[in-house]
């Protein structure tokens, strides 16, 4: 089964080429400067895409890879317009993963503005999707979806893709990627579109924002760890008991490529770890990693739901694929990286 994966895979980069006269497959990643999209990018320039990236924004820590970058607010259907279209044909693959969003200290208090922004992103660019004949498209949907009743207890949180329903998110941002699901696969049934839609269980790794409110778990807890000094305190926001699963970003794009690769459109899949840890754990793993003893004071704070880790049953079934790598040695790799942007800072 993985012979043959890897010879399909193989078979799929040469047709995204110009070799023997194929012409080379294209695609557009929404999103492109965030950190998941910036990364996205590269991974379809390793395989031979022609891609080009759209976000309000330029990639923040590394340069541009890809063919064209356009700069465009996607809240604007102009704009939005102007990304999905192309002079000849239609994108082969698009990848919507454009959002307002951010880690629990920027979701707890901008529901208005998550839900108004986001929303009018994915009408927008769905919309575009259909007009220019787009087959296949990625919709980067959220663990966020899920229940708050089955996130209760810390130890045994219940995530398999068949419990979302009845919907009770607990964030608004958990909403509107519910709703969001249901407006790709609505136009799906309607259009023909080959929608993808993979639900991220909190993906990390270098390049990811640090710093300045939006920053995830991981990444705030190396920032913090990075400026302390040796036996100083540091704040974890909750009793620091609630759970999480945290997923490296190359196994994150290794995911996406295997569900965009698969021949039959796959249902919706979990994206993560299955390596649940403490949100108090994790900041004690980081700071073993530094080589620094520090001390933990929890204070009040968002928390988010009390337990959340990813079930990996369905994408193993369907993909013959799950995540397998170590929250630590991904963590090894972004504490490092943290340490270097705030010592530039210094």
């Amino acid at each position: 089964m993985l012979l043959s994966f890897g010879l399909w895979f193989f078979g799929s980069i040469l047709l995204g080429t110009n070799l023997f006269g194929v012409q080379q497959k294209t695609a557009l990643v929404c999103g492109g400067g965030g950190f998941i999209g910036y990364h996205l990018v590269n991974k379809y320039k390793e395989e031979g895409y022609w891609v080009r990236g759209v976000d309000l924004k330029e990639p923040e820590f590394g340069p541009i890879y890809a063919d064209e970058f356009l700069i465009a607010d996607l809240r604007d259907p102009v704009a939005a317009k102007k990304a999905v279209f192309l002079e000849k044909g239609s994108f082969d693959e698009v990848c919507q993963l454009a959002a307002n969003m951010g880690g629990m200290g920027f979701l707890a208090y901008h529901d208005a503005e998550i839900m108004h922004d986001s929303a009018l992103i994915n009408l927008n660019v769905l919309e575009e999707c259909r007009k220019t004949g787009v087959k296949k498209v990625f919709y980067s949907s959220s663990a966020c979806i899920y229940p708050l009743r089955n996130q209760l207890d810390p130890e045994n949180p219940k995530c398999s893709e068949d419990s979302a329903y009845p919907a009770d998110p607990d964030t608004e941002y958990g909403w509107e990627k519910l709703f969001s699901e249901r407006l790709y696969l609505s136009y799906m049934r309607d259009y023909g579109m080959d929608v993808r839609i993979m639900r991220f269980h909190n993906v990390f790794g270098p390049q990811e924002t640090w710093e300045g409110g939006r920053e995830k778990a991981p990444a705030a807890l190396c920032r913090k760890i990075a400026e302390a000094k040796e036996g100083d305190e540091i704040q974890i926001w909750g009793k620091g008991d609630q759970t999480r699963s945290f997923l490296f970003i190359d196994e994150c794009l290794e995911g996406i490529r295997r569900l965009m690769l698969a021949p039959v459109r796959p249902p919706i899949l979990n994206l993560g770890s299955e390596e649940k840890i403490s949100i108090n754990d994790l900041a004690l793993l980081i700071a073993k990693i530094a080589g620094k003893q520090v001390y933990l004071k929890n204070v009040p704070g968002p928390e988010g739901v009390r337990g959340r880790n990813s079930d990996n049953a369905k994408i193993q079934e369907v993909l013959h694929w799950q995540p397998t790598a170590s929250l630590e040695s991904g963590l090894r790799k972004l504490y490092p990286w943290v340490l270097q942007q705030v010592e530039g800072k210094r």
